[in-house]
This record gives C-alpha cells, structure tokens and sequence, in this order.
C-alpha cells in the first residue's frame, strides 16, 4: 500500500445549529458544538480511519487547540508534520448550520495562512506516494508557497497529485486562470459544481468535467445529492447516484468523499468504484455532526 502526503488546513469547527429562524438584534436558540476541522485535515483524518498511511502537513498555533486538534490527528494514525507557529493562532471556522442541515461558513486561517517552503519536507515526496492539496492555503498568500512547494515537488518527482478547488468564493477572488495556472501539472481537479462551473464556463457538471480535462488528464466534480462525475481526457464522463440518508450536517462531506475516492482509485479501482466509495464515506459524515470520523 503506498502513502498518501497531503497538505492543507488544520481548523477547529464551532459549530452552531439554529433552533429556527436568526432572529437580528436579540437571542437565537441554538446548540453551539466544537469539532476539528480543517478541509485538508478532514481529508487526511478519513484516509487514516481507512487505515491508508498518511503523512499530514500543515501549521498551527501555540494554542492548547491547536495541540489538541493535532493530536487528534495522531489519534487516526496519521505521521503528523504540523509546525508551531508561535505568531499566529490555530486556524477557526465557524459554521451555522440551518434546521434543514445547509451551512454558512466564516473562516479565520490562522496559523494556516503562513504556511511556508520549509513546512514541506523535500525527503518525504518519493517512492509510491500521492500528494493530495488542499486549495484554501493556495487562496492564501503567505501560505501559497508552501502549498504550491508540494505540489512541485510531486510533479517534479513524477508522483500523482491531486488538488481540490475548495471555495468558490476564493476561486473568484483568485481568479480562474490564476489558479489553474498555479496548479498546472496536476493529475486530477476536485470541484464541486459551482467550482466546476465557474473554472470552465459550464454549468453542466458532464460538460465543465469534460472541459476540465483541457488542464488535467483527470476530473471529478461532486455534485451533493446530485451525486458525482469523473472525466478523464479522451473518454465520456462517468456518473454514479450517492446514498440517500437523513441530513445532520453538511459539514466535511465533500473532504469525506475525496478521501473515499482516493483511496479506491488508488489501490486501482476504476472511475465508477472510486466514486461509489467516494459518495458511501460522504454519506456517513452527513449522518453525524462534525467533519471528522466519529470513532
């Protein structure tokens, strides 16, 4: 079995579910939760609950939360390279989620927003290794380099590497070219739909898939209760339906499926497999409160 290396965000989620209606200006009854979070630590939590062997790299603060958040990491069985940075907190996210289980989310990047080149360690990337990245340190100017120092570093060495576009939003402060410029020599894109959309022009997922492949041999956009789509160059798109479960929480669901696909797709299954694994493990966070596994 190879290693997974992936690099990202490490986050604590504070969690709020809203009783009703926000009422502006005086009290909301609510529940107030907080969880680790972080999209690419989510990625590399699901990958270790899977027993993969994962190398995690990221930053945090000289916060106890922050220590706690990476011993959490430990705790799925992840090799974690967190470095301390002693100017900046651990990075927070706060997310209200709506009785009907959609979320709106208000990020503070902390310590992520300042990850550098010498946070990656040259020595890891090497042998039967895939590199996942996380897009929110690319989004991030004082953590790009480090980011993108992974990313080179993989497509350098001729190892498979895969990045997900993660925020509409900050695509759009970004801008698509910028960013597909930044990660050129990726072997497969993760969007969801509007990410998908707004990088190609489609609003299809099958067509923005398919004109993705124009920058990557590999595609696959996530499309909620819609299910998902790969595209690989040359070939048509393949669409698998997810499970049908009651909502909880949308939060993490994507970075679960990420985790799910990649690792079917790397022990060889084919586009529809990977996807179906993909959807299984999305289904089961939306199940549970939180974006981490629950055990």
């Amino acid at each position: 079995m190879g290693r997974f290396i992936v690099v990202g965000d490490l986050m604590t989620d504070v969690v709020t579910r809203v009783m009703g209606p926000i009422t502006l200006g005086t009290d909301t009854p609510s529940k107030v939760e907080s969880y680790g979070g972080g999209s690419g630590a989510n990625v590399a939590a699901w990958l270790g609950r899977q027993g993969q062997d994962v190398v995690y790299i990221g930053r945090r603060g000289p916060d106890v939360v922050g220590r706690t958040r990476e011993m959490e990491l430990l705790g799925y069985g992840i090799d974690s390279r967190v470095v301390m940075d002693q100017a900046r907190a651990t990075g927070t996210c706060v997310v209200l989620v709506s009785p009907t289980g959609e979320r709106s989310v208000f990020p503070d990047p902390g310590a992520n927003a300042a990850l550098s080149p010498e946070d990656v360690p040259a020595q890891l990337f090497g042998g039967d290794v895939h590199v996942h990245v996380s897009g929110y340190p690319i989004f991030h100017e004082g953590g790009r380099d480090g980011a993108l120092t992974a990313l080179r570093y993989a497509v350098d060495r001729g190892l498979s590497c895969s990045v997900d576009a993660s925020s509409a939003t900050m695509l759009e402060r970004l801008g698509g070219d910028t960013f597909l410029s930044y990660v050129s020599g990726a072997t497969l894109l993760l969007a969801n739909k509007e990410e998908a959309r707004f990088l190609s022009g489609e609003h299809d997922p099958f067509s923005a898939a398919r004109a993705l492949t124009k920058y990557f041999p590999h595609v696959v956009v996530k499309d909620g209760a819609q299910g998902a789509v790969w595209c690989s160059v040359g070939e048509n798109p393949v669409h698998v339906d997810p499970p049908r479960v009651k909502v909880v929480d949308l939060t993490g669901a994507g970075d679960a499926f990420c985790a799910g696909m990649l690792a079917k797709w790397r022990a060889g299954a084919a586009p529809d497999e990977a996807l179906t694994a993909g959807c299984r493990l999305a289904a089961l966070v939306l199940t549970q409160p939180g974006a981490r596994p629950a055990d």
